[in-house]
């Protein structure tokens, strides 16, 4: 007599077995994964808020160097603003005090046997006009005013000429004088004048004493 085993239902309870096993696996596997994904995620994000507190800051800082900057401007604006001005008051000044400075080089520099009569200025240009004893004073005037003067330069003669004064000139009158009247330009020297203007102690002079002074 021999016995049977039926072990299809054995076999079907492994199978069963191994796919809830299998099933397990893969919900632990994917509970992993979705922590991992999770803890990845938390850290991109840690990161992405580092970041972004970094570019607020860096924005911040940003900020406040374009507004140090606009401040810099500002007072560069300011300090050109104020030399400007400080450069149009010493030029005033400056200008000011030319005529007076002019004729007492004037006085100083013109020879005897010269009288000026008339002084006009044009900006940088300076037109005397006068008397003289001789072409030779007339000269001595020219090189003066070249060399000896820290106010003026480059003059140059425009005209000369003898002419009577006194008595009666158109008749030829023996008690008229014969002189040479001429008359020159020069220009006013572009450097600054302060450190001269500085030892110059003389007061203003006028034109009639400077023809005196050159007629002594």
């Amino acid at each position: 007599m021999s016995m049977r085993i039926n072990l299809l239902p054995h076999r079907e309870m492994r199978r069963e077995r191994r796919k809830k096993d299998f099933v397990g696996l893969l919900a632990f596997v994917a509970i992993g994964a979705l922590a991992a994904a999770v803890v990845v995620a938390l850290g991109i994000d840690q990161r992405i808020d580092a970041q972004r507190a970094r570019n607020d800051f860096i924005r911040a800082e940003n900020a406040k160097l374009d507004a140090q900057i606009r401040e810099i401007a500002t007072l560069r604006a300011e300090i050109e603003a104020l030399r400007a001005r400080q450069y149009a008051v010493e030029t005033l000044q400056t200008n000011r005090t030319i005529p007076v400075h002019l004729m007492d080089e004037l006085v100083k520099h013109t020879p005897d046997g010269i009288h000026l009569k008339t002084m006009r200025q044009d900006e940088r240009k300076i037109t005397l006009a006068g008397y003289a004893q001789s072409n030779e004073r007339v000269s001595e005037l020219l090189r003066n005013l070249a060399n000896n003067t820290p106010w003026l330069e480059r003059p140059e003669l425009i005209e000369i000429k003898a002419v009577r004064i006194g008595g009666n000139a158109a008749s030829k009158d023996k008690d008229a004088r014969r002189v040479f009247e001429f008359s020159l330009n020069a220009l006013i020297k572009t450097v600054d004048p302060q450190p001269q203007a500085a030892k110059t102690t003389a007061g203003p002079a006028t034109l009639a004493a400077a023809g005196k002074a050159a007629n002594r």
